[in-house]
């Protein structure tokens, strides 16, 4: 290999290896944000939930009324 090729190579190189720093950071904000995404369906789901359950309560209590 001459020297010209070399250093091709090494410039190649160096930026596969900042292309590699860049994707792994990008990979774990995107890591995070998939977290935080997680977590707040996890609390969403849990306050549909609280809500259809004293939807659901409300009913019942206004059918009880009805027939009373």
């Amino acid at each position: 290999m001459t020297s010209t090729e070399w250093s091709a190579l090494e410039q190649k190189v160096s930026e596969i290896i900042e292309l590699c720093a860049v994707l792994s950071r990008e990979n774990k904000a995107l890591r995070a944000q998939q977290q935080n995404w997680t977590t707040e369906r996890a609390k969403l789901i849990e306050k549909n939930e609280l809500a259809k359950s004293r939807v659901e309560s409300m009913i019942t209590r206004l059918k009880a009324l009805e027939q009373d």
